[in-house]
């Protein structure tokens, strides 16, 4: 690797070499047993004589910091590690973020998972077809559209946009064409695209309360003003929304993180409002796919006639978050503009990733994916609801859901603190649960627990409950 050092302007250029090169190792960028570039390479490439590099790499083998081997070339030394000193911190300096940036925490979602991983958001990674998908990238790589190397529209892959609506079509019952999906890197950077499309700094946005976090702090971070509408077994309650609220986001067919569904009347009731007051609503759709009882509940998008509700979808969920694919329906009203959005945040997602999901959905091997998938969710959720029914009868309250990832379930017996005490101890445990409280927008929230099933297969559900239980009666 060429080594940069800068003698513009400088007198001292041995010294300079040498003061450059010391620095790097102690830094940690140049490491013990790196390779230096042999001083008639960094002559050349400097402009400067032989002896110039000569008497820098002396003084560096001087002071230890080098060792030279005859025939093989000049190394920094073994013995040197990076000396803490703060001064050679090049991250330092006196550019400060925006306050909201340190209101925002990093997720936990890429930590590393616990034996027992009971968080939500998380598919089983395992039971993904990768053999199927490495031949799908790799027939990509051949083709022509993708050996061209040239940028896409920023909609996305025609052919999987054309896949989408034909799945969403045939599992959701929307009647939506190619035109009015756009791929996305997931449903965070939808929404940041509709965000940037309808919002203005300090307009005010209505989100569930309990929901899901990363988009309201996505929305605080562009300006946004939130405030939470609360969710009870009916899903969001209309009534109490603020009548000068741009949007809503909401999460109908499955309350993230409550798991309730949204009643007819209610989603009837949503849209009168939107209506009423002007307003657009998000519609999150994303863990539908998995229902494993009870009649499918249509989206709120197919009972729209005046072109307010903007649907969500995802892929995290049915295959992997690090596909990082979603999409956004918007309303043809709409469409340039998020074109255009999509276009100034990165241009479109990456096109080999949307040609091979395309030809895997075109295949039918999505489809058989997710019927596989559904059976061993379901067989998970049943498990999870059958302890909980029982086993944490007394301490736990199930609020009853039918479908997605996860259940929720209400203290009996403790509170937001106590529960705190109990997650730590299933930590410790090796069991990773979260605290329903966390998902509050307006603090402390209510006290209970969120159960993924998910990550964990099947056969470590029952172990991990025990030691969970173990943890409530300590």
């Amino acid at each position: 690797m060429e080594f940069h050092v800068s003698l513009s302007g400088r007198k001292d250029l041995s010294g300079e070499i040498y003061r450059q090169l010391r620095r790097a190792i102690v830094d940690g960028r140049l490491r013990p047993g790196d390779l230096l570039p042999p001083t008639r390479e960094l002559s050349r490439s400097l402009a400067v004589s032989r002896t110039t590099i000569t008497v820098a790499y002396d003084r560096l083998a001087g002071e230890s910091f080098v060792t030279s081997r005859v025939g093989a070339g000049t190394f920094v030394s073994e013995h040197v590690g990076r000396t803490p000193r703060e001064s050679a911190r090049q991250g330092e300096g006196v550019l400060r973020p925006r306050a909201i940036w340190d209101a925002i925490p990093l997720s936990d979602a890429f930590a590393s998972r616990a034996e027992f991983d009971f968080r939500t958001g998380l598919p089983d990674a395992s039971l993904f077809p990768h053999k199927t998908w490495r031949r799908l990238v790799a027939r990509e790589l051949r083709a022509e559209a993708v050996a061209a190397g040239t940028y896409g529209h920023p909609a996305g892959h025609r052919g999987l946009r054309a896949a989408i609506a034909r799945h969403i079509g045939i599992s959701r019952g929307m009647a939506v064409s190619a035109d009015d999906v756009t791929v996305t890197s997931g449903t965070q950077q939808a929404l940041d695209v509709v965000s940037r499309v309808l919002l203005a700094p300090n307009d005010l946005v209505a989100v569930e309360d309990p929901g899901y976090p990363p988009p309201r702090r996505l929305l605080e971070s562009l300006g946004a003003r939130i405030v939470g509408v609360p969710v009870d077994g009916d899903g969001l309650v209309v009534q109490a929304l603020p009548p000068r609220a741009r949007v809503v986001y909401v999460t109908p067919s499955h309350q993230y993180p409550l798991g309730v569904p949204m009643t007819l009347p209610r989603r009837l009731a949503l849209l009168a409002w939107a209506e009423q007051h002007k307003a657009a609503i998000v519609e999150d759709d994303y863990d539908s796919e998995f229902r494993f009882r009870g009649r499918p509940i249509e989206p709120v998008q197919t009972l729209d006639t005046a072109g307010r509700v903007i649907y969500v979808g995802s892929f995290s969920k049915t295959l992997l978050p690090t596909l990082r694919l979603g999409f956004v329906v918007t309303p043809p009203s709409l469409r340039a503009a998020v074109h255009k959005a999509k276009f100034v945040t990165d241009w479109h997602t990456s096109l080999l990733v949307q040609a091979a999901l395309a030809r895997f959905m075109d295949e039918g091997g999505f489809a058989r994916h997710l019927r596989r998938m559904a059976a061993i969710y379901r067989a998970r959720h049943e498990v999870v609801t059958q302890a909980l029914l029982t086993e944490f009868a007394e301490h736990l309250e199930l609020v009853p859901s039918r479908a997605g990832l996860h259940v929720a379930a209400l203290a009996r017996t403790h509170s937001v603190e106590q529960l705190g005490a109990v997650v730590r101890m299933a930590s410790e445990a090796a069991v990773a649960v979260q605290q329903l409280a966390r998902f509050a927008v307006q603090p402390p929230g209510r006290a209970g627990l969120v159960l993924g099933y998910g990550a964990i297969p099947t056969g470590r559900i029952a172990e991990g409950l025990r030691r969970l239980r173990q943890c409530f009666e300590a």
